[in-house]
Order: structure tokens, then C-alpha cells, then sequence
């Protein structure tokens, strides 16, 4: 029990225990959404899309919130741009910016004077240095996000199964999918600092996907995906204080890894069904 319980004897471990669990909570829950509307790569492209906001905001000395939100504006506005006047797919517009805007990113960042930290930071995130000021940013976020999911459930599940019966329904799915987007980036960006803004993509997507292996119905997914993250959060630290790494990585990689081991499991169940039955 003491092997559990150490890490967490320190205040600033305990910060980021509760910054962890609270943006792997907001995580878990937007991210059943992207998984159930097959996002995924939007997602990944938002994560890196917010890069150079936060760095202009980081060289400028700006509020890191308005930075990202200003970022994810012009990423999805590229996206939608590109996709209206050209032939090509959404998926095509989407590479397009993941890449520039993650390269923006970097040169933005290049151009600070602690260049090295900065990306760091920025990039792969420092649970451990989470202030108390972070934990209450954290909190506002995961209050608004899983507040915004509750109170946008309906117009959400419609358009994540039958777009065309949404707008029948009068749930306007465009108004829809952009609250959706900014529920994701507000997400993105306030689990920046715990976790990382690369790093973020495991817990937005690893819950989740654990999740839909186990359970069907939206809520249940969602409660589901959430106990998920924080069990991850909680690994995660665990591993990292014993095993001296990176605390958002080992946060970040929990979820992947617990994924892939429900993944083998419910396959081997399902081949001695199938066995049995045959």
C-alpha cells in the first residue's frame, strides 16, 4: 500500500494527480464524441493545430487560451477553405495544416530565447510543475466541457449516427459539429499544461476507444471512458515516480497500453466463442 500511496505524499504531486484526473474526466468525455463520429484524425490535427497559438502566445506573453483558441480558428477555417474550393477531401485539407501548422509552431518557438524548455513544455507538458492557479484552469475546463457535452447530447448523437435526420429534426448539424470543435480544442488546450499538447491525443482518444471494446450506449461509453482516464492518470504517476520518467508520457501511454490489453482479451474471448459455438 505504501508503494501506492508515496508518489502522492508531496503537494506538488498531488496537483497533478487532481489537474490530471480532471482534464483526463473533460478528455474522456468530448472524446467519445470523436471516436464515435470518427474524428480521430481531426482530433490529431486540432492537437497540433493549437501549437502555434500557444507559442505566439508564449513569445508574446498572452494569455496561452486565447493563443490556441485563435489557432484552432484559422486551422479549421483553412480546412473548410480548402475543401469548398478545391476537389480535394477533408482529409487532404487536414494533413495540409496538421502539417504547417505544427512546423509554424516550431519555428514560432525557435524564436524564444529558452528555445529548448519552451518546446518542451509546451509540446510534452510538466505534470509535475502544475500550480495551483493550472488546477483551477483545469477545472473551469472540465466543468465547461462536460456541462457543453450534457447540454448538447441530443444534437450530438443525432448527427454522430444520421446527419441528413438531424437536419430534418431542426438541430442544425453545422452549428453542431463547430460546438463540437471548440468543446475538443477547449479541451486540447486546457490539459495543455498537464499533459502536454502532443501528449493530450492519448487520453482524447485511448478511453474512449477502451471504452467502445466494452460498452454500447453513449453515456455508459462516456462513464466508462472517464474511469478510464483517471485510472490512467493515477497509473501513470504511479509508474513515473518509481520508474523516474516522464510523468505526462507514462500518463499519455497508460491509456494506449490498457487498450491494446482489452483489445487482446475480449479477441481471445470472442475466438473461444466462436469456437465453442462452432
Amino acid at each position: 500500500m505504501e508503494w501506492l500511496l508515496e508518489p502522492f505524499e508531496l503537494a506538488f504531486q498531488q496537483r497533478a494527480l487532481l489537474a490530471g484526473s480532471l482534464a483526463a474526466i473533460a478528455l474522456a468525455v468530448i472524446g467519445t464524441w470523436v471516436i464515435i463520429r470518427g474524428m480521430t484524425f481531426l482530433g490529431d490535427a486540432l492537437v497540433h493545430g493549437v501549437i502555434p497559438g500557444i507559442a505566439l502566445a508564449v513569445l508574446l506573453d498572452f494569455n496561452v487560451l486565447i493563443g490556441a483558441a485563435l489557432a484552432a480558428v484559422v486551422m479549421i477555417a483553412g480546412i473548410n477553405l480548402v475543401h469548398r474550393q478545391t476537389s480535394f477531401s477533408e482529409d487532404t485539407a487536414i494533413g495540409l495544416l496538421f502539417v504547417g501548422m505544427l512546423t509554424l509552431g516550431v519555428i514560432l518557438i525557435s524564436r524564444t530565447a529558452s528555445f529548448t524548455g519552451s518546446l518542451t513544455t509546451i509540446l510534452f507538458g510538466d505534470a509535475l510543475g502544475v500550480t495551483a492557479s493550472d488546477v483551477a484552469t483545469t477545472a473551469v475546463m472540465a466543468v465547461v466541457v462536460v456541462a457543453g457535452s450534457a447540454l448538447l447530447h441530443r444534437p450530438f448523437l443525432v448527427l454522430a449516427f444520421n446527419e441528413q435526420k438531424a437536419s430534418l429534426l431542426g438541430l442544425r448539424p453545422g452549428a453542431a459539429h463547430t460546438a463540437l470543435l471548440v468543446l475538443v480544442t477547449l479541451a486540447i488546450v486546457g490539459s495543455s499544461q498537464t499533459i502536454g499538447t502532443l501528449l493530450v491525443f492519448g487520453l482524447l482518444v485511448g478511453p474512449p476507444a477502451t471504452a467502445a471494446l466494452l460498452v454500447r450506449r453513449v453515456p455508459i461509453m462516456m462513464l466508462t471512458s472517464a474511469a478510464i482516464g483517471v485510472a490512467s492518470v493515477i497509473i501513470g504517476l504511479i509508474i513515473s515516480y518509481h520508474a523516474d520518467t516522464s510523468g505526462s508520457a507514462t500518463m499519455a501511454i497508460t491509456p494506449v497500453a490498457l487498450f491494446f490489453a482489452v483489445l487482446a482479451i475480449t479477441s481471445i474471448r470472442k475466438s473461444r466463442q466462436a469456437a465453442v459455438a462452432s
